[in-house]
């Protein structure tokens, strides 16, 4: 059997600075049968300085060029905030789970979670990474903007201060990612590399790039969703809409299930089509008992109930051990 995809539905913060929103999302992602919901804490003045200004992408889909941190003031929900959303993932039956951006809020999550998401941003945060590390946790480390020796980098970090467990997930940092950028395979080097489990965080539009990574291997899916596209804010037009989110999870259930065992068997399903579409060798015309078998007088066709065409050499220049009719079956 192949292992369970864990699916990540990304709410990142796609709630706008809303709690009641969170919480649709939360009930989205349950809907659809996502395993996880995920979203970003934060404290802004650790996050980002008054200098730093807001990527293409972010001015192109907000419309507008302030700052990175006059815009997340707008976004980013309070600690109480999250407290309240992990309770009420409880209560709906689905996994809560918050990526840190700042050593505070590490302190804050670690009660909440048994895993850590790390973002491709703070693949070379060293403080960041040995504060993860330190709490001996599960980490999901996405690599998009990362050399392979930043990689092994941040994983020897991890490892040399607590961490035992990782999954790596290959990644594109575009928002939309371009299709030709994504290198899907790409993930098979990074999981031949370093030994883990790797996965894929997926910032393509539409889902045909998360099923084929489940296909290539991955163990983990992460994608952006929205309840609607057309919201303001950086990361809805990138995001899938609840219905493409309910078809990517269907579609990776179905994926798993046809991967199935690396042994070539044949089913049951198909095994009663066998004789049916299979040949036999069969009387071409009416053969006399004593007749030699040749290609004159024997021929294949269906069904596959008697002599296979395999043994078509062994049958020819033998004697029919009596009569035969046109397309009866030939036996010796």
């Amino acid at each position: 059997m192949n292992r369970r995809t864990l699916i990540i539905a990304e709410a990142g913060v796609n709630h706008n600075g809303s709690l009641e929103m969170a919480k649709k999302l939360v009930d989205t992602a349950k809907q659809c049968g996502a395993d996880i919901v995920k979203f970003q804490t934060a404290k802004l003045d650790s996050l980002v300085s008054k200098s730093a200004q807001m990527a293409d992408y972010q001015k192109k889909n907000t419309g507008t060029e302030e700052s990175q941190k006059n815009m997340l003031s707008k976004l980013l929900l309070s600690y109480e905030d999250f407290i309240e959303i992990a309770r009420y993932c409880c209560e709906v039956g689905i996994l809560f789970l918050s990526t840190p951006f700042d050593i505070d809020s590490i302190h804050f999550l670690n009660d909440m979670q048994n895993i850590w998401k790390i973002p491709s941003g703070e693949i070379t945060n060293y403080p960041y990474l040995v504060e993860i590390a330190k709490t001996g946790k599960k980490v999901i480390l996405s690599t998009g903007m990362a050399e392979m020796q930043e990689i092994e980098s941040a994983i020897n970090v991890l490892r040399d201060n607590g961490t035992k467990d990782i999954t790596i997930l290959h990644c594109t940092t575009e928002y939309p990612a371009p299709i030709e950028d994504v290198n899907l395979n790409a993930m098979k080097t990074i999981e031949k590399q370093f030994g883990y489990e790797v996965g894929y965080s997926d910032h393509t539009k539409g889902i045909e790039i998360s099923l084929a990574a489940v296909a290539l291997g991955a163990t983990v899916i992460e994608k952006h969703f929205t309840l609607d596209r057309n919201l303001p804010g950086p990361d809805h037009k990138a995001s899938i809409e609840p219905a493409e989110l309910k078809a990517m999870i269907d579609g990776i259930r179905k994926i798993e299930l046809a991967l199935g065992s690396p042994k070539k068997k044949i089913s049951e399903a198909e095994l009663k089509n066998r004789d049916v579409a299979r040949k036999s060798i069969v009387a071409k015309r009416k053969i006399k008992v004593g007749e030699l078998f040749t290609e004159d007088n024997i021929t294949t066709k269906r069904p596959g109930t008697g002599i296979t065409p395999m043994k078509w050499c062994e049958i020819i220049g033998t004697k029919a051990n009596r009569d035969f009719e046109e397309d009866e079956l030939i036996e010796i």
